[in-house]
């Protein structure tokens, strides 16, 4: 069974709720339990944290043990480089994901800290993003 972490970063916890023109009116709760109907052939588990030192926490926790780590950094993707460090420092293959297309959005999104060093990045499929990263790690 392939195990796939899915680490969400700050203000994440509120989808559904916050922006719905560009997040969407769903929480990420409920499509979680989609995805895990979806691939009983993985061990799908969650992550969610406004504080960049607990995401690099949990990259530290499980990147020598995974199959995968899907991460949304939000914020965070644009400013940190210690969050690049940490995926640079564990063999675990991470994909960026986006919930919205950040190239359409304000400039200083277009820029991320943590591409560089993933394994590829997904942006502006809505919630789908997450699909398609699990999706990556199962060809």
């Amino acid at each position: 069974m392939k195990k796939i972490q899915i680490i969400n970063g700050p203000n994440l916890n509120l989808l559904g709720k916050r922006e719905p023109t560009v997040y969407g009116n769903a929480s990420f709760e409920g499509y979680l339990e989609r995805l895990r109907e979806r691939y009983p052939q993985c061990e799908i588990s969650y992550y969610q944290s406004n504080i960049e030192g607990e995401m690099i926490n949990k990259i530290h926790e499980i990147g020598f043990t995974y199959d995968g780590i899907v991460l949304n950094a939000g914020a965070y993707t644009h400013t940190s480089i210690a969050l690049r460090d940490a995926i640079k420092a564990v063999t675990t293959p991470v994909v960026e994901v986006h919930i919205s297309n950040v190239h359409a959005r304000e400039s200083f999104r277009h820029v991320s800290m943590i591409s560089a060093v993933c394994v590829g990045v997904i942006a502006g499929f809505g919630l789908d993003s997450y699909r398609l990263a699990i999706e990556s790690f199962l060809g």
